[in-house]
């Protein structure tokens, strides 16, 4: 049979899997898989090379599904190459089955969870960077929708592609006209989408994305070009059935009743064809042999020193013992100090420029590979990339995250510059641990403990320089905390974490020289927090206690203590209540209500 008559018929198949499984699962995007089937059609059995027993075969091209409400037409793709069984498309969105409504990985051969539109491209291109840096000439293939190309998202990772000469990396957007709620902005003008990713580096191949011959030729063009490619196809959305074509408002619609068998007779009898002979095999590649360890060397602080140097240092040195680990720089490695890095490992070491977003979803795409992304801005513009770190979660991706110059403790560059909510960005993920360290040696064992972590992580960088509490080579493990000062007559419990351990030790001083002696807790682990350690101190300081940080009232230290100390314990939180102003640390901590003055008035009123 002629390979575009197989294509052909593969297509027609994959189309009627995608109207039976949503009719069958109630809801879904059948419309939007009509669009592209005959583009995956030509990339699952024809243009990529993939082994159908091992998802994370180093010899697989890679595909990232961007319009993740295409997931029917994936999830019939993988069942027609014979990776699933035909039935289980039938259980589509069903509790018990890996084939969700959007793809996340649940379902082995998606790396990552998309779906939340505007985010594949980047992560299309942290595994087009990842693949280039193992030396493979392995493939990248990110389909996306027309819609999506009005996200910022996208276009910082399209500057970011060609700013990286990603060759190996293709996109294919499938221009089908409508979006969710009516005409996406360009409609069907192709041209307008060609001159943006060619202003952005790209080469641009136009086609009609139902037309099998144009697709292989495009697909075979952009293997030979020396920059990324994005491939425009006009497509008509819900392309085979005559009351779908072009028709607005069935986004997200699944057929119901005589539509079904109506549109079924339009589309034809299922195609008699084995697709799974179409699938073509690679190369053998080996993966990249990586030293990985985790026991870096630490420095033996003598001055005080910002946490946010200790990272730099950290980071650094598990560079030269873990060949896995890369950076990814938000533009502002001279603060976090990740140039060190830079310097050390220009080869593993990635500018994003201030594209907090296409920082975020390139460390995705880059642990897709096996590799260990350390990525670091300041904790303020965190909240730009709050969308990809929530699907980073979904991904159940192994990135580590930096955030620094957090709090008012910054000083005078103000409130823009306060990272204030950043806790409270990644306390609610599943998995995700969250580190303050106080000084520059727990910084480092923190980084370390990041790294051995399995799963996201984010650690909180103090920009001040800080006194030298801890020796070097103490450990500070996930969940774990640290006694300050201690006594059998202990009236209260601080508990502090990064900068306001120093007010309460602070407080400690004055308290003492008054007769109440106290606790102090450096509660670095705020999440998962020590709650053991929490209740044990608290009891044995007579159930009162005050949780002071540097950060909004809700989502950081104060929220994890009185979570963990419920119903146990009295427990007063100082926390930066109102919006800040520019001034300097102390001022700032003192006039917001976090600093020792502070923290020993609300010990007094326990008494």
């Amino acid at each position: 049979m002629d390979k575009r008559e197989a294509l052909k018929k593969v297509a027609q198949r994959l189309r009627i899997h995608s109207i039976k499984m949503t009719s069958e699962a109630g809801s879904g995007h059948p419309t939007t898989c009509l669009s592209m089937a005959e583009i995956a059609a030509c990339l699952f059995f024809d243009e990529m090379r993939y082994n159908i027993h091992d998802p994370f075969d180093w010899s697989n091209d890679e595909f990232v599904l961007s319009k993740g409400h295409a997931a029917p037409l994936l999830w019939a793709c993988y069942a027609e190459a014979g990776i699933i069984p035909l039935e289980s498309l039938m259980d589509l969105r069903k509790i018990s089955s890996p084939l969700e409504g959007h793809p996340t990985p649940r379902m082995n051969w998606v790396k990552s969870a998309t779906g939340s539109l505007g985010q594949g491209l980047s992560i299309g291109v942290g595994i087009a960077a990842a693949i280039k840096l193992a030396g493979s000439d392995r493939r990248v293939y990110v389909v996306m929708g027309d819609g999506e190309c009005a996200e910022g998202s996208t276009w910082e990772a399209s500057n970011s592609a060609a700013d990286l000469g990603l060759d190996n990396l293709c996109a294919i957007v499938d221009i089908n006209r409508l979006s969710q709620s009516g005409p996406t902005m360009h409609g069907h003008d192709i041209n307008a989408y060609t001159r943006k990713f060619r202003a952005f580096g790209w080469e641009c191949i136009e086609i009609d994305g139902h037309n099998i011959e144009q697709i292989l030729q495009a697909l075979h063009k952009a293997k030979t070009a020396e920059k990324p490619v994005v491939i425009l196809a006009r497509t008509i959305k819900g392309k085979g059935v005559s009351f779908l074509e072009n028709k607005n408002g069935w986004h997200g619609k699944p057929l119901k009743g005589d539509d079904i068998h109506k549109a079924l007779k339009e589309i034809g009898p299922m195609p008699e064809i084995d697709a799974k002979k179409y699938v073509k095999k690679p190369e053998k590649a080996a993966a990249p042999e990586l030293k990985k360890r985790y026991d870096f060397e630490k420095l033996d602080y003598k001055k005080d020193t910002a946490t946010r140097r200790g990272y730099g240092n950290a980071l650094m040195n598990l560079g030269k013992v873990n060949e896995a680990v890369v950076c990814i720089d938000g533009d502002v490695k001279n603060s976090t100090y990740a140039e060190d890095f830079f310097e050390a490992f220009p080869e593993r070491s990635f500018q994003s420029y201030i594209a907090e977003q296409n920082m975020i979803g390139m460390g995705i795409g880059m642990a897709v590979k096996g590799y260990i992304p350390f990525m670091a801005t300041f904790s303020a513009f965190l909240g730009r990339a709050h969308d990809q770190i929530r699907m980073a979660a979904y991904s159940m991706s192994n990135i580590k995250v930096a955030g620094s110059h957090a709090g008012v403790s910054i000083g005078a560059d103000g409130p823009s510059q306060m990272g204030l909510e950043d806790m409270a960005i990644f306390t609610p993920i599943p998995g995700c641990v969250v580190f303050y360290p106080c000084d520059a040696p727990s910084a480092e064992a923190c980084v370390e403990t990041m790294a051995r972590h399995h799963g996201m992580a984010y650690i909180r960088t103090t920009r001040p320089a800080t006194p030298v509490l801890y020796k070097k080579g103490d450990k500070f493990p996930v969940g774990g905390s640290k006694v300050l000062k201690k006594s059998s007559q202990d009236k209260a419990l601080l508990v502090a974490a990064g900068i306001t351990v120093f007010e309460a030790l602070k407080a400690y001083e004055v308290l003492k020289k008054k007769g109440i002696p106290v606790r102090i807790m450096d509660a670095y682990s705020i999440k998962p927090v020590d709650r053991a350690g929490l209740i044990k101190n608290a009891e044995e300081t007579g159930g009162k206690v005050v949780a002071v940080e540097d950060h909004y009232p809700n989502g950081g230290l104060g929220c994890a203590v009185a979570q963990a100390l419920a119903g146990k314990a009295k427990v007063i939180h100082l926390a930066v209540g109102s919006l800040p102003r520019s001034g300097k640390p102390d001022e700032l901590l003192d006039k917001y209500g976090i600093s020792a003055k502070h923290i020993i008035e609300a010990v007094e009123k326990l008494q």
